[in-house]
């Protein structure tokens, strides 16, 4: 599981990505989510909507690296948490949602006989 926050205006388009490329499985969209935080020395606050990326160890350096080209942050909060247990048939899905299927794959021209 991946977390980030993000402005609202880019959560869809950074949800979709993801999903569409096969690096996250599925993401929810919290929003509106207010953030307090320190950044370059003042305490700011911002309202912000917070990704749960849905993803597996294997995926998580291409999607951390898709998210910092996606992000508008110059810093963006991307963190990690494990994924420890959960309802069998739901890891089963998810795990197929992050492969390529055999029929994304393209395949080259059979020849000879069938």
């Amino acid at each position: 599981m991946v977390w980030c926050t993000c402005p609202p205006e880019v959560a869809d388009t950074l949800a979709r990505t993801l999903v569409d490329e096969r690096l996250a499985a599925c993401v929810n969209r919290i929003s509106p989510v207010v953030s307090t935080y320190r950044w370059q020395g003042a305490v700011e606050q911002a309202q912000e909507a917070l990704l749960a990326i849905k993803t597996s160890e294997a995926r998580y350096p291409d999607l951390e690296r898709r998210l910092r080209e996606l992000h508008p942050y110059e810093c963006p909060e991307i963190v990690a948490t494990p994924l420890v247990a959960g309802l069998a048939s739901y890891l089963d899905w998810m795990h197929e949602s992050l492969v390529a299927t055999a029929l994304q794959v393209p395949r080259a021209p059979q020849t000879g006989p069938a």
